[in-house]
């Protein structure tokens, strides 16, 4: 089984980490397979145009390169840490109303979506690419953000559509989406070194993009919550340093 997390921000859109130091965090933690997913807003509307003004969101001219920096650092990822990396977008319409709003992760794209069609016409475009169609937090991520639940109120219409629902949104289960019968998958939503604490997908696969597509679509997986022990021993040394109570401890090396 290998541990993926398939919901990762960088600074391409509003992640705090670059793809290169998200390649070795992720790398240096055991992860096999990871994607990229910046954000991908509509170019129409006015919170898309405030995304784009605010350089939040990739654009139609820097999406090549968004695309040439993964594929390179998917080269150092394998060779490095023998994991996969994956290019991804999530296609972003938000609205005033959180009804109307819907977020969609396409993974494994190659070329340039617009996020201003439908969502029908959307997973037709990823389809098209031969790229997975992810339902992004469909419902609500207790957390105090923008919420997305047009997905949800539209599921009976769009479950033959998606390959996969997120079920979780970093430490949170949806207890809707895992109830529902629909295919699931959960990934972080990361976009900052505290959100690798999150639920996680097992993937039963090998490491290339087909074998993780067959994995989801027909829910070869496992869920699994994800506990950093870098980041809890890092912790751990900063609380026993202040507290001068460090002398005479040993720790393992961190990665």
């Amino acid at each position: 089984m290998m541990l993926a997390d398939l919901h990762i921000h960088s600074t391409f859109s509003d992640g705090k980490l670059s793809i290169p130091e998200i390649v070795d965090f992720y790398g240096s933690r055991g992860f096999k397979i990871i994607a990229i997913t910046d954000h991908l807003c509509e170019e129409e509307t006015f919170l898309g145009k405030a995304s784009h003004v605010l350089n939040k969101t990739l654009t139609r001219s820097n999406f090549s390169f968004y695309l040439q920096t993964i594929k390179m650092q998917a080269e150092r990822a394998m060779k490095h840490y023998g994991m996969l990396l994956i290019p991804g977008v999530e296609l972003t319409k938000n609205s005033l109303s959180f009804h109307r709003s819907a977020h969609i992760l396409a993974i494994g794209i190659t070329d340039y979506i617009s996020a201003d069609g439908s969502i029908t016409e959307i997973i037709a475009d990823i389809k098209k690419q031969g790229a997975l169609a992810i339902a992004a937090h469909p419902v609500s991520t207790k957390k105090v953000e923008h919420q997305t639940y047009h997905l949800w109120d539209q599921r009976d219409f769009l479950s033959s559509h998606f390959d996969a629902w997120e079920v979780a949104s970093g430490p949170h289960l949806f207890e809707e989406v895992m109830n529902s019968g629909l295919p699931i998958i959960a990934s972080s939503d990361f976009h900052h070194e505290k959100h690798i604490r999150a639920w996680k997908s097992l993937l039963d696969c090998d490491l290339s993009f087909l074998s993780v597509k067959e994995a989801v679509i027909n829910q070869k997986l496992e869920l699994t919550f994800y506990e950093d022990e870098i980041q809890v021993r890092s912790l751990m040394r900063i609380s026993l340093s202040h507290s001068g109570s460090s002398s005479g401890r040993s720790w393992p090396a961190l990665g």
